[in-house]
């Protein structure tokens, strides 16, 4: 199975031990409200597993994918709250399959505002 598989995989299971299996230890997630890389496997996991249940309920799919060797573009879309949600997600693979580099680009300007707002709220409640 391949890293995109994986991921997948995950967004289908939900399963967040597979999500931190999936990641390498030096993960780095980049968010489009927060404006450093955040480092790590831990600060990752909790990113993508928020925005996973912010962003992965009904509704939610994949319309596009673009890959190359070590990556993948997947472009999405949802609707939260009446506000259609269109971005991409920027994946990064190391040899072995787990993700080293996850970035998040969203529009309109009015989904990034709620995004921000829904995050922020599922992020302190998992602290």
């Amino acid at each position: 199975m391949t890293g995109l598989d994986s991921w997948y995989a995950f967004m289908k299971s939900h399963d967040r031990n597979a999500l931190w299996d999936l990641l390498h230890p030096d993960a780095v997630f980049e968010s489009p409200v927060v404006h450093s890389p955040q480092r790590g496997r831990d600060i990752t996991f909790k990113y993508l597993a928020s925005a996973e249940k912010v962003l992965g309920g009904p509704g939610f799919s994949y319309v596009g994918e673009w890959t190359s060797a070590d990556g993948a573009v997947l472009e999405f879309k949802n609707v939260i709250d009446g506000i259609e949600i269109n971005g991409v997600d920027i994946i990064a693979f190391d040899a072995e399959g787990r993700i080293t580099n996850f970035k998040v680009m969203v529009r309109p300007l009015k989904a990034i505002n709620m995004l921000h707002r829904l995050m922020a709220e599922q992020l302190a409640a998992q602290s």
